[in-house]
């Protein structure tokens, strides 16, 4: 196992491309729960949502959030993430999930501080794109709350989510349980919002002027090299060597029983109760 004190800490590149929410959460959830923090090798997850898809946090009400009527409709898959926040209409992204454990990071002075250490690849991966992003920690205004519930996950502001001109970049949640750190995020392409927000009942005001993405930026960079660009920060923020690899065979056996029961039922995806 590769430790932080080691002069180069290696973690498994695994790309899965695109596929349904059910299997992109199933596979999330699998690497979480397969991970042994005595054995297990860090881990990046690099994959995108097709056909697009909408997730909830993992304590967000379904019936009392969305308009459900809307979403049958439109045939849209609803699943629900193993980590907090709000809702997320996923299209036209490239989304990543990590696993690891403690000590596979450079240190971090709280849970808290591990969000700053963990998304610090993002922030690079933004100014390399030519963005002037920083956290909203260091741009709020003295007395100005973050933290605050929303339905939407890009309308509400945590302290170290990312922001250009002012507008949140994406989203990221994390999760820990038996020394694990689990956290995926997405990194939004095109403009997607008005999708998205066509199925919440309630809109958040001002939300429009509260969040961005790569094209509203100016930014064009094609799938491919935006990974490359991602992969590239990662290894030099976080002191990494990236090895690319594949789902082990426990990985890939939890993930397909996952996608085909809980991530396949209703009463986790809309109610959040374990099957």
């Amino acid at each position: 196992m590769n430790r932080q004190g080691d002069h180069t800490a290696v973690w498994r590149l695994i790309d899965t491309g695109p596929l349904s929410g059910r299997e992109n959460m199933a596979i999330d959830e699998a690497l979480f729960r397969c991970f042994d923090p005595a054995s297990s090798q860090p881990t990046l997850r690099l994959y995108g949502w097709q056909p697009p898809a909408l997730s909830l946090g993992r304590f967000q009400k379904a019936a009392a959030d969305l308009d459900l009527d809307r979403c049958r409709a439109d045939n849209l898959t609803i699943v629900r993430r193993i980590t907090g926040g709000g809702a997320i209409y996923h299209a036209d992204e490239l989304t990543y999930s990590l696993v690891c454990g403690p000590s596979q990071i450079p240190a971090a002075a709280s849970v808290k501080d591990s969000f700053r250490v963990l998304t610090g690849f993002l922030l690079g991966l933004y100014r390399a794109l030519g963005l002037q992003a920083a956290y909203a920690a260091d741009l709020a205004p003295a007395g100005s709350r973050l933290g605050q519930r929303t339905p939407l996950c890009f309308a509400g502001k945590e302290s170290y989510d990312i922001l250009v001109n002012n507008r949140k970049l994406g989203g990221n949640a994390q999760r820990r349980s038996r020394a694990v750190i689990f956290q995926h995020g997405s990194i939004p392409r095109e403009n997607r919002l008005q999708q998205g927000l066509g199925y919440l009942k309630i809109k958040p005001q001002g939300i429009e002027q509260a969040s961005t993405c790569l094209s509203d930026e100016g930014i064009t960079t094609d799938y491919d090299q935006l990974q490359q660009t991602l992969v590239a920060q990662f290894q030099a923020q976080l002191g990494a060597s990236l090895q690319a690899s594949a789902l082990t065979a426990q990985e890939e056996a939890l993930s397909r029983t996952l996608a085909a029961g809980k991530y396949g039922e209703d009463r986790w995806n809309l109610e959040g109760e374990e099957p």
